[in-house]
């Protein structure tokens, strides 16, 4: 009988290169509190990771404009402010904190369906505000019609001309 040519596959099994040692990625990494601003009765709203200061990569930096979302009801020590989410954006680190400023404020959405019902309109309208002190705000806005004390009619809806632009 004629034996196959070629290398035997079951001797030569072994890996190239070695195997590499896993490196743990968070050992790399570094625990920064998280500070609300001072309108708020809650200042620490909870920790970030950020990876440590290596050569050109500073740590402060990787930090600075991230967004945290947090309940207000949090915020605020308060339940009934529960559906209200605000946004905080990280602005400057001092040591170990990192200090936000309000970036915008939302609803949860469990909460936005709960106020959209069938048989009404649903107006939406946006504008946006200067403060006096200088910041632009975009405001956004949802109403609802609403039935008539003595209504009989199951629907009540707004006509087109009713809803300015």
């Amino acid at each position: 009988a004629i034996m196959a040519v070629g290398k035997n596959k079951r001797i030569s099994k072994g890996k190239k290169g070695g195997k590499k040692k896993a490196v743990d990625p968070f050992s790399k990494k570094d625990w920064y509190d998280v500070k609300a601003p001072s309108i708020f009765n809650t200042r620490n709203i909870g920790k970030t990771l950020v990876t440590r200061t290596q050569g050109t990569k500073i740590a402060s930096e990787g930090l600075k404009h991230r967004v945290f979302e947090v309940s207000l009801a949090d915020l605020q020590n308060d339940e009934d402010h529960s559906f209200r989410k605000i946004r905080l954006r990280a602005e400057d680190v001092q040591g170990k904190s990192v200090l936000t400023n309000f970036w915008g404020m939302d609803f949860t959405t469990d909460k936005l369906r709960s106020l959209v019902r069938k048989w009404q309109s649903l107006i939406e309208a946006h504008v946006d505000v200067k403060t006096t002190d200088n910041y632009t705000l975009r405001m956004f806005c949802i109403a609802f019609t609403k039935k008539r004390a003595n209504q009989q009619k199951r629907t009540c809806y707004a006509q087109s001309s009713q809803i300015r632009q």
